[in-house]
């Protein structure tokens, strides 16, 4: 089932497959690696055990505590994150040793399950009374995510040995919480938008109602003033009325995407326009160059408007991980393209360096710079770390990746749209007839993305392509000899050509606060006529290396500057920069331009930028997601000028 009043519709999992090239590269070490190193983790930290203790065997809980001494309590959710990723990939291909793999975590936990419905084993192993500290137990975040897991092995397996167990459970908290019975809520949000997706597959009204009841109860004070004040939970005001982002990013983010997917089932207007302010804000005032989110290392949240220092960025990839699917809620419900901008940041940028090039170590926060002399750093705030205590980064990075070609296109009543750009094969029913179409491309290194046309009906339907907010010019050509069209984002844009129509939206949604404030023009490029088997369309989107000045509001980077190209920000290493020189002396040299430079050293077709340096020698930038792949040293995105 799809969302109810969206303006776009999502494609099923199955109607999209990532070819080759940049992601089809990244998702094959997800499946052979990530994930089976995952499982393994998961064996080795406890929570397979724990799971195994609920079920009647002897023993006792097992999780590392947090900073403040408290054992963690929502390690059962790193395993249904898990399953979720095995999920999308068994509905992909046969891939037996991950099959094994989630067959034994789903009996574990069926097992583990009580007959009323409860399962959580922490609860269970400890005080054996459910619900008796929403504020902190996650007992609604763990049963979150089952629901995700369940509902992603409904769609992309047809299995529902999970959905049976994620339905008892929700069911088990609908009688205590429901309508008209007990009010709660719970101290991190996911279940908002768990219980939404669990009405979409069952049909059952009662979860969207749980789901509407749970972001209407949010803003009273239920949680109380915890160690860091209300907004820490996003319990200070209610959805409805909060005008900005508060307290800790990722609660804040899956707080407005349950949010979103509220809306759109119920036609709320009010309510998605409430996260839609507070998207804004967050764009304008709290969003690092990168997409990361999340100033503050004490609570792991926003911070002040303009607070963006970059060495003391956190900055969590979880936060980044909640943006993209936040972002991709807003773009389903308002067909906004700014949207679709922002996934993109977010995921090269934002998401990426959480994960390191060989798949199996991880970062929790993402500093902008790294010095060269420090302190001591714990494991995944410093050198990447196979797995940590609070692991709730690494399967996230999972599902997100076995999910991600369900982000690249939508539909609707007249066409096709296509967000983002990768080597895909993409099929859509338009009005009830079939299209399928090939993308190739060596993006993001090469802006020049080429459609096919493999299957079409014999009547008129429109064809989408986004040029990015961050493309200054962009041109077009095909099908049938059409000559080229471009077009150029800001002041004195050109017209297009006469057989594309430029629709763009005039927002500023995804430019990043780190950005100096500017309007551009940004949108679809869309062509309706009545396509044929074997029409090609190539866009071709300019993709010059930019020199990015921070806003002047942001103290902490105020007289440097960036280098981005294409959709990606860089950095300067250690490694790259010349002999003796710290990467803290390194000033910009503004009367020379940077230029790009092969980086084989990296990955096939990888480019690398090289940086004029103000003594009037150079050094090397490289992607921001390819950093803490080598010796990890120092490293800086923001570089002073003299």
């Amino acid at each position: 089932m799809i969302p109810s009043t969206s303006r776009l519709r999502p494609l099923a999992a199955d109607r999209v497959t990532i070819l080759d090239g940049f992601w089809g590269d990244r998702l094959r070490t997800n499946r052979e690696r990530t994930i089976p190193h995952g499982f393994a983790e998961l064996g080795h930290s406890g929570v397979l055990d724990n799971l195994r203790l609920a079920a009647g065997m002897e023993g006792r809980y097992r999780a590392s505590a947090d900073s403040g001494g408290s054992t963690l309590p929502f390690v059962d959710s790193d395993a249904y994150k898990w399953l979720e990723a095995v999920g999308w990939e068994l509905g992909r291909g046969a891939y037996p040793a991950l099959a094994e793999a989630a067959d034994e975590v789903i009996g574990l936990i069926g097992a583990a399950q009580q007959p009323d419905g409860y399962v959580n084993s922490f609860i269970q192993l400890g005080s054996g009374q459910p619900h008796q500290d929403l504020a902190w137990s996650h007992e609604f975040y763990c049963a979150g995510h089952l629901i995700q897991a369940a509902v992603a092995w409904h769609r992309a397996v047809g299995d529902d040995r999970l959905l049976e167990i994620a339905v008892r459970a929700a069911d088990r908290i609908d009688a205590e919480f429901g309508p008209g019975r007990r009010d709660g809520i719970d101290g991190h949000p996911v279940i908002e938008m768990a219980l939404v997706e669990l009405t979409r597959v069952t049909g059952d009204r009662r979860y969207l109602a749980l789901a509407a009841r749970m972001i209407d109860l949010r803003g009273y004070g239920l949680l109380g003033d915890g160690r860091f004040g209300r907004s820490y939970w996003q319990d200070h005001a209610p959805v409805r009325d909060a005008a900005e982002v508060a307290g800790h990013a990722v609660r804040q983010l899956y707080l407005d995407a349950g949010a979103v997917d509220v809306a759109v089932e119920l036609d709320d207007d009010t309510l998605l326009d409430a996260v839609r302010r507070r998207w804004d804000d967050l764009m304008h005032t709290r969003t690092y160059l990168t997409g990361g989110m999340g100033s503050r290392h004490r609570d792991e949240a926003f911070g002040d408007p303009y607070e963006l220092p970059p060495d003391r960025a956190y900055t969590e990839t979880c936060a980044a991980i909640a943006s993209v699917m936040l972002a991709w809620r807003l773009l389903l419900a308002t067909g906004d393209p700014g949207y679709a901008d922002a996934i993109e940041r977010g995921m090269y940028n934002g998401v990426l360096p959480g994960i390191s090039l060989s798949g199996t170590r991880f970062f929790y926060t993402n500093p902008l710079q790294r010095r060269t002399e420090r302190t001591f750093e714990p494991p995944a705030h410093g050198p990447r770390a196979p797995w940590y205590a609070c692991a709730c980064c690494p399967p996230n990075l999972m599902r997100l990746f076995s999910s991600w070609q369900q982000y690249l296109a939508t539909s609707d009543a007249s066409g096709v749209q296509l967000h983002q750009y990768t080597a895909a094969d993409v099929r859509a029913d338009v009005g009830g007839d079939p299209v399928r179409l090939i993308m190739r491309t060596d993006y993001p290194w090469s802006g020049r993305v080429a459609v096919h046309v493999v299957e079409t009906p014999d009547t008129p339907w429109t064809l989408s392509l986004r040029v990015p907010a961050w493309c200054r010019s962009a041109s077009i050509t095909g099908p049938d000899g059409v000559g080229p069209g471009s077009a150029q984002s800001g002041a004195g844009r050109g017209a297009t050509s006469s057989d594309w129509a430029d629709i763009r939206a005039r927002s500023e949604r995804s430019e990043p606060a780190s950005r100096a404030p500017q309007v551009t023009d940004r949108g679809m490029l869309q062509r309706t006529r009545t396509w044929r088997t074997g029409d090609a369309v190539v866009l071709e989107l300019d993709m010059p290396i930019r020199v990015t000045e921070p806003d002047p509001r942001i103290d902490a980077v105020r007289g440097c500057v960036a280098v981005e190209r294409g959709p990606l920000v860089y950095c300067v290493e250690s490694a790259d920069t010349p002999p003796g020189v710290p990467v803290e002396d390194l000033r910009w040299d503004a009367s020379r331009q940077p230029a790009a430079e092969p980086r084989p050293d990296l990955g096939p077709a990888v480019v690398g930028v090289t940086v004029p340096l103000a003594d009037g020698g150079t050094a090397g930038a490289i992607p921001y997601y390819a950093w803490a792949n080598r010796d990890v040293e120092a490293m800086r995105v923001w570089l002073p000028l003299p």
